[in-house]
């Protein structure tokens, strides 16, 4: 009787492995979009042509001003958005780059061409 040849019983992983200091920014980045509020605040600069300003967040999120800018400051503090100060007002517009990236992290690979 022939020996019994081992089988594999899982594919190995194709996707490259990332750094710990990749793994950790990808983490701070879930970890601020970890609040619905939060989530709720990109939809919305997401849907919107331009910079939005604070004050014309807290009527959709049904939520006062002090705790829009909160919200944003984490948001801001992550790197997925981005401030811009016009007099005593702050619009805040979303950060395509990190965006770009936590896309990559959540995008399935695509099969390779075969030509």
């Amino acid at each position: 009787m022939a020996p019994e040849r081992e089988v594999a019983c899982c594919t190995p992983l194709a996707a490259p492995a990332w750094s710990d200091a990749d793994t950790a920014d990808i983490a701070r980045l879930c970890r601020a979009l970890a609040d619905p509020n939060r989530v709720r605040i990109v939809n919305l600069l997401a849907a919107s042509p331009q910079p939005v300003c604070v004050c014309d967040l807290t009527e959709p999120l049904g939520v006062s001003q002090p705790t829009v800018s909160h919200h944003l400051r984490t948001l801001l503090d992550a790197g997925l958005v981005q401030r811009e100060r016009r007099g005593t007002w702050a619009y805040y517009s979303l950060d395509n780059e990190t965006l770009r990236r936590l896309a990559d992290v959540l995008a399935p690979p695509q099969p390779l061409e075969v030509t």
